[in-house]
C-alpha cells in the first residue's frame, strides 16, 4: 500500500490527533489492503499465497468489526456506512 494512501486513510478515520491504532483506523487500513489484493488477484488468478493473505486480512478485519460492535455499536454503524461494507 502506498504511503500517501495510508496517511490519507489514517487522517480520515482517526479519532484524535495522535490516533493511529483505533479500531476504526485499523479497519479502514485493512479495507484498503483488501481492495488492492482483490485487484491483484483479478490479474493473477493462480497467486495462491496472495489469496491466503487476503483471507487472513479479511478474517482480521471481521474480528475487529466484531470487537467494535461489542464495544460501541454507534461507532460500528458509522464505520460500516463510511466504508460501504454492508449492503
Amino acid at each position: 500500500m502506498d504511503v500517501s494512501i495510508k496517511a490519507e486513510t489514517v487522517e480520515k478515520y482517526k479519532r484524535n490527533d495522535n490516533d493511529t491504532g483505533s479500531p476504526e483506523v485499523q479497519i479502514a487500513l485493512l479495507t484498503e489492503r483488501i481492495k488492492s489484493l482483490t485487484d491483484h488477484l483479478k490479474n493473477f488468478k493462480k497467486d495462491h499465497s496472495a489469496r491466503r493473505g487476503l483471507i487472513m486480512i479479511v478474517n482480521k478485519r471481521r474480528k475487529l468489526l466484531n470487537y467494535l460492535q461489542q464495544q460501541d455499536s454507534e461507532r460500528y454503524k458509522i464505520i460500516i456506512s463510511n466504508l460501504g461494507l454492508r449492503k
